[in-house]
């Protein structure tokens, strides 16, 4: 059986261009759709963008790291928000 590589890496050999408008539409998707189905778009940027912060903390500046849980924490208001 081969070795998988490691999704950091995979993720590395993508398009950045593309990476982020894919995740700017769900994002704008999670803002514009309403209710619960826009809050859980959200929150699964959310996840996802927190799992990789966590991968990367080791290699991340204070600064960029305060701003990537400035950008997450935002993100998880304007879900609950959507809820409410």
């Amino acid at each position: 059986m081969r070795d998988q590589p490691d999704p950091l890496h995979r993720l590395t050999r993508l398009n950045r261009g593309a990476v982020l408008l894919g995740t700017l539409v769900i994002g704008l998707a999670g803002l514009f759709l309403p209710g619960i189905w826009g809050a859980a778009l959200l929150y699964l940027i959310v996840a996802a963008l927190a799992a990789l912060l966590a991968r990367t903390w080791a290699v991340t500046s204070p600064p960029v790291r305060l701003l990537r849980l400035v950008i997450l924490a935002g993100l998880a208001v304007i879900a609950t928000l959507k809820l409410t």
